[in-house]
């Protein structure tokens, strides 16, 4: 016999009440609360292929711009690998140059997994990275094979090290040898099908967790951008490289807690503002072994910096670029390997700071170079004599060239993207080496958004990836300098037709007037049945310092949530201040030099309260903020420096002091602290901690090698000092990206979603009447 059913009045009125309430990430119209159709949620957002970003890549152009290389997936029949395929610039139809079966490991019967490739300057040895491991934020090591392409020899470079994986390796000019690094040393092997003539020699044998030889600390290949620490001289018959002495830099130490019975710890040099950094210099041995001869500079290695270093268009000379510690100072010095002899080139100083510049090219068979200065104001590009003795501008005017992209030196053009009539976005231009003439933009006029480009080395084509803020990347190939689209290699169409399938308002990018003749670039998401009658909720998203800028039109990975949180009621709004990386001059980008964190948060406070002046339908009321790392520490000083104005603000990854960040950063920005200490005290949100009001949520990774866990305990510590009530989460052993593990990514944007829903109400609200 069936037992009878029975349900309780109040369970039955409690579980209506459940299946009728929206869940976080649906979207509802807020005035009836009816579901609309439900097209976007944090699930299908996160945790779904829906709204993944397909790029190109990679592929490579080939030395004499005849076509290019990229991987696909293996043809063969049983193998599951990829193929190296050659294409000429415009055809649809390839050749398999390297097939998936050519890349057999002997050992597992399996084609390597290609995660990189290079080629030897004659195209006849293939080098594959594969099997990486991270050793920290952006350093992984791994294994590297060589593949004889007139052969079909397949080997691991190492020789007895194979077992052990390398940081770095590269092919010589002449295809003779490979260079690694194996534990902090220096090794050269011939290259050879015969496995008895892979002769190894190691070159340096100082190496130790301290003594670091052709690779970097954390913090040089961090804030440097470096990754390969030495250099092949033109006639394979010399390396340079750097040498890096991390004694006496202080020690921080991660600690994971959750993947073995007894905490494991992971040390790492890691010299914050203020303390002792490594010591740089730069060495040159020769392939053939023997000792190092060293650069001899004046002056203490471990308060300069060596951020650069190639050699110098010849097998004779080496050139560098040597900063001050403070780096306001460049110099542009060249070193003679065989008279020993150390000359300056040029020499640039700045009252605020000077970054290390990439775009240094050789022309003319080494007689001039290229070069970056900010000198009249701008950033502009000068060609410059191998002596220094005659410097000449090629890109006059009152606009920044953002990044040089490609130098034609047999027709006389340089090639480089930048935008002279608005900050948010990005176009190619070219001008003439030899005529001081206004440059041409090559972006066809009709082309709005944020374009990138790979040039050819003949600058007959380019890789093309343009996007717009709420168009995903397209990435072609074109023709030059006509633009002529040639092939598409990649629409994102189906990611568009999502989009498009969404009700949605048009984003706005405008510029907001905050008094003294600034005006400060903006962008806002408003819901889809906006009504400017209306008050609703505005979250701004921040970042605000040197490193970065927020509004660029361009899309970004998290439009899709600004267009859930929007279609729940919120507007978001995103607002650069003075200070970050805009093309609007050096003084627009270095007034906030030694007052980081000071003048950036004033100028995002006078827009918001502009804001609420000029738009009615923005809800004073109702004001919240949002960022990550620099964006996480802005947070923090928003809320904590204006209580009145921000009601609730979620900090990811914060810096709450910055005498706790790196020495090459925070100097950079700010001086030193023993000089700067009001400026490292003010600008630091944890000293205006005790003027917390508002709802904050704190999210941290504990695993975070860049931006420390301890920040954020430092922070919780000042807070609960001060009876603050907040909300925190810890996510166990995530790196700054807070994206390792399973769910993590979802996790973390529902917890973010709840946090704004139940602290800062969505929803439209009747204007209140005076």
């Amino acid at each position: 016999m069936k037992k009878s059913t029975w349900i309780s009045i109040p369970f039955l009125f409690l579980l209506c009440c459940l299946l009728s309430a929206p869940r976080i990430g649906a979207a509802t119209d807020n005035r009836s609360g009816k579901p609309q159709q439900e097209t976007l949620t944090l699930e299908r957002i996160f945790a779904s292929p829906d709204f993944r970003i397909k790029r190109f890549g990679p592929a490579h152009w080939q030395d004499d711009g005849s076509g290019y290389t990229r991987l696909e997936k293996t043809t063969a029949k049983s193998l599951e690998g990829m193929d190296i395929v050659q294409y000429p610039p415009g055809d649809k139809k390839g050749r398999i140059l390297v097939s998936a079966r050519q890349l057999i490991n002997p050992e597992t019967q399996k084609p390597l997994h290609i995660e990189e490739y290079s080629w030897s300057n004659n195209g006849r040895k293939l080098m594959i990275f594969t099997n990486s491991k991270p050793v920290w934020r952006q350093n992984t090591r791994g294994d590297y094979w060589i593949l004889n392409r007139n052969s079909g020899r397949l080997w691991q470079v190492g020789g007895d090290a194979e077992s052990a994986s390398l940081m770095f390796a590269k092919i010589s000019p002449d295809g003779s040898r490979v260079a690694y690094v194996l534990h902090n040393d220096i090794y050269a092997q011939t290259l050879s099908d015969d496995p008895q003539k892979r002769r190894i020699i190691r070159l340096t044998r100082n190496g130790s967790e301290t003594m670091i030889n052709g690779t970097f600390d954390w913090v040089y290949e961090e804030e440097f951008h470096l990754r390969d620490g030495f250099r092949w001289s033109p006639d394979s018959r010399h390396i340079a490289y750097w040498q890096l002495d991390s004694s006496g830099v202080g020690i921080y130490t991660l600690v994971n807690t959750t993947d073995s019975l007894y905490p494991v710890l992971t040390t790492i040099p890691y010299p914050k503002a203020g303390t002792t950094n490594s010591a740089c210099r730069v060495g040159i041995v020769s392939v053939e072994g023997g000792e190092t001869c060293w650069v001899e500079l004046a002056g203490d290695p471990r308060n300069h910096y060596i951020p650069r270093m190639d050699w110098a268009a010849s097998s004779e000379e080496i050139i560098f670029q040597r900063m001050n510690r403070l780096q306001n100072e460049n110099r542009l010095m060249l070193y003679n390997i065989n008279s020993k002899q150390c000359a300056t080139v040029l020499t640039e100083r700045d009252e605020a700071w000077l970054e290390a510049i990439d775009d240094l090219k050789w022309l003319n068979n080494g007689t001039h170079f290229t070069w970056i200065s900010e000198r009249d104001g701008w950033r502009h590009v000068y060609v410059v004599s191998r002596d220094g003795s005659d410097q000449r501008c090629v890109t006059p005017g009152s606009y920044d060239v953002m990044r040089v992209l490609h130098i034609d030196d047999k027709k006389g053009w340089i090639y480089f993207s930048a935008s002279p009539n608005n900050p948010t976005r990005q176009y190619l231009y070219r001008a003439s080496l030899e005529k001081s003439e206004k440059p041409q933009r090559l972006t066809p006029a009709n082309q709005p958004g944020t374009h990138s480009y790979r040039v050819s080395p003949d600058a007959k084509w380019a890789f093309h990836t343009y996007s717009t803020f709420s168009t995903p990347p397209v990435t072609t190939m074109v023709s030059l300098p006509d633009h002529r689209d040639v092939t598409v290699f990649e629409d994102n169409r189906g990611l568009k037709n999502i989009l498009n399938s969404i009700e949605r308002s048009p984003e706005e990018f405008f510029s907001i007037d905050i008094g003294n003749d600034i005006h400060l670039s903006a962008w806002c998401v408003k819901p889809p049945d906006f009504d400017k009658s209306k008050r609703y909720p505005v979250l701004f998203y921040v970042y605000g310092e040197p490193w970065n800028q927020t509004v660029i039109d361009h899309y970004g990975r998290d439009y899709p949530w600004y267009l859930l949180l929007a279609r729940q009621g919120y507007i978001i709004i995103s607002v650069d201040n003075r200070g970050t990386p805009q093309p609007r001059g050096r003084d627009w980008r270095k007034c906030v030099y030694r007052q980081i964190g000071i003048l950036a948060s004033a100028d995002q406070e006078a827009a918001v309260r502009a804001l609420i002046t000029q738009r009615p339908y923005i809800d004073p009321e109702r004001i919240g903020v949002w960022g990550w790392s620099g964006g996480g520490t802005m947070t923090l000083n928003l809320l904590f420096r204006y209580p009145g104005l921000y009601r609730t603000g979620m900090a990811v990854a914060p810096v709450p002091d910055m005498r706790l960040y790196d020495t090459i950063y925070q100097e950079r920005y700010m001086g030193l602290p023993a000089d700067n200490q009001e400026g490292y005290t003010n600008g630091s949100p944890i000293t205006f901690a005790h003027q917390l009001e508002g709802n904050l949520l704190i999210v941290h990774g504990t695993g975070d090698d860049n931006v420390h866990y301890q920040g954020t305990e430092r922070l919780i510590n000042k807070l609960i000092e001060h009876d603050k009530a907040f909300t925190m989460m810890a996510y166990p052993n995530r790196s700054h990206g807070i994206r390792e593990g399973k769910n993590t990514t979802l996790h973390l944007f529902r917890l973010l979603t709840r946090f704004l829903n139940e602290n800062l109400p969505p929803g439209e609200q009747e204007v209140k009447k005076q």
